[in-house]
């Protein structure tokens, strides 16, 4: 059915990162077409777990037209270069999922067929001695380097870890200056039009009215307007990844910050640790089934680099999506559209991914159901993938230590994931799907990392000899490490953006 009404008065429901990112990114791009209202109470507090991000944070960034050192100072910011996964195989185990390329990629055939035929051949290499992140991550090291000069290469890919309170106003005072009107309040009523269901005012407990044609739910698990007043209906995923509780806390700052994440598997879940220049953010992802609040509460106190500087914060959650992301004149965005644990740091990337897509969308005059089904299609399309990507950690371990691993190694998981493991068990073959988010290369150093070795390489890599090969890798090798060893400190990047 099409609505020949124009969209004009957006009201976002929730400040937080999702509200404002929402904010800026639309006012920046349709400011003058729209008038946009932003509503939220300084009593509702935010998740605000969300530090840490992906490369394709520095897009959104560019896009706003956002200076980077400004960013870094503002929101306490530091580099990430991968995250680091500890135990997740087994105890003792390390891998790090880079960012950026691996090796030399090949016309049809991607470097690690070669890294595996050197196995076979027993060479000795490990895949990540030809990852540039990883060796400029492991030293400590960070440039801004787009090519390594002299060769053919690509140079360091990278993001960030952030204060996620302090990008909201950062945010905040971006979004503002360009337009953007912010209404303190709490939502006592929502009015519902008569006719066609759709959101019509948000009444605040001050009896202020907010009249709007399109609405974003911002309010995160709250899902306020998508779920509470539209019923829209959850698809839960808590088989599939049966965490359902966080416990955040702040602790003092390690003596060095790394330029990448820590995610450190323990019996029964898992710790992040993202450092910022101030603090560094520490939690334990857990489920209730298997895990009380206390013991979380005691592993996560015992594995912290420096004093807490708050007591434990429990965030309670059910992992899953809404059934549709956009219902009637409401768009959901970040966690009111649904919840994937912050394992992979996609919560922020989501966000701005669903803001982008609702501004491609965006209607003029009109908009029909079609289109509104077509962005719920791509929404749970990319839900789907970032799902199967952060089961495949679980599924894919040899702990045994305790029941909660003995059950993600042992339980069903979809067939979309399934497909993709046997290949590359088979072939090590991974193709990236569409617009995937995550790469090949993201694929094959989980795969291979959470032990997953495939039975053969592609023919392709015959072509070279023995020695050819090894002079190959020998090469790559010195290429990365040389790269690596001759950066600056990663420190004095840092120091340089709080000049």
């Amino acid at each position: 059915m099409q609505q020949n009404k124009a969209y004009q008065n957006v009201v976002i429901l929730g400040g937080g990162t999702a509200g404002w990112i929402s904010a800026a990114l639309l006012v920046k791009l349709l400011g003058k077409s729209i008038r946009i209202q932003l509503v939220e109470s300084d009593e509702i507090g935010i998740v605000g777990v969300g530090e840490a991000t992906i490369p394709p944070m520095l897009n959104f960034n560019a896009a706003l037209g956002i200076d980077e050192a400004a960013f870094i100072r503002e929101t306490k910011g530091t580099i990430k270069l991968g995250i680091q996964f500890e135990n997740w195989r087994k105890t003792g185990d390390s891998y790090m999922h880079a960012f950026g390329s691996i090796g030399k990629e090949f016309p049809s055939c991607s470097f690690h067929h070669f890294w595996l035929r050197s196995q076979q051949l027993n060479m000795g290499y490990d895949y990540w001695d030809f990852s540039l992140n990883y060796q400029a991550a492991l030293q400590h090291k960070f440039a801004h380097l787009d090519r390594i000069e002299g060769v053919n290469l690509p140079g360091l890919a990278y993001a960030y870890h952030f204060d996620a309170g302090l990008y909201a106003q950062f945010l905040r005072r971006f979004s503002e200056g360009l337009g953007v009107s912010r209404i303190e309040g709490k939502v006592s009523q929502v009015v519902l039009d008569e006719l066609s269901g759709e959101v019509k005012t948000l009444v605040l407990a001050s009896g202020q009215q907010v009249h709007g044609d399109l609405f974003i739910d911002c309010s995160g698990l709250h899902s306020l307007l998508i779920e509470k007043t539209l019923n829209t209906g959850f698809e839960d995923w808590s088989h599939w990844l049966p965490a359902d509780s966080a416990l955040a806390v702040p602790c003092g700052s390690a003596a060095q910050i790394t330029p990448y994440t820590r995610s450190i598997a323990h019996g029964k879940g898992w710790q992040w640790r993202i450092p910022l220049q101030h603090r560094t953010g520490n939690g334990f992802v857990y489920s209730s089934k298997y895990c009380t609040d206390e013991e979380a509460k005691a592993t996560l106190l015992a594995n912290l680099d420096g004093e807490p500087l708050a007591e434990p914060r429990k965030i309670s959650f059910r992992t899953g999506r809404r059934r549709k992301q956009w219902h009637r004149n409401v768009v959901s965005i970040g966690l009111s559209s649904g919840f994937l644990e912050p394992l992979e740091s996609t919560s922020i990337h989501l966000i701005q991914t669903g803001i982008m897509r609702l501004i491609k969308f965006f209607p003029n005059h009109g908009i029909s159901d079609a289109e509104r089904e077509e962005f719920n299609r791509q929404s749970k399309v990319e839900f789907e993938q970032i799902r199967d990507f952060i089961i495949l950690h679980y599924k894919m371990n040899d702990r045994g230590d305790t029941q909660f691993w003995r059950d993600c190694a042992a339980m069903d998981i979809p067939e979309s994931l399934a497909r993709k493991i046997e290949v590359f068990r088979h072939s090590g073959r991974v193709f990236r799907e569409q617009d995937e988010l995550f790469s090949e290369i993201a694929w094959q150093q989980v795969m291979l990392g959470q032990g997953l070795i495939p039975q053969d390489y592609h023919p392709m890599v015959n072509a070279l000899s023995e020695v050819q090969l090894q002079e190959l890798l020998q090469n790559l090798q010195a290429i990365m490490q040389v790269t690596a060893g001759r950066m600056p400190p990663h420190q004095q990047f840092i120091d340089h953006c709080l000049r």
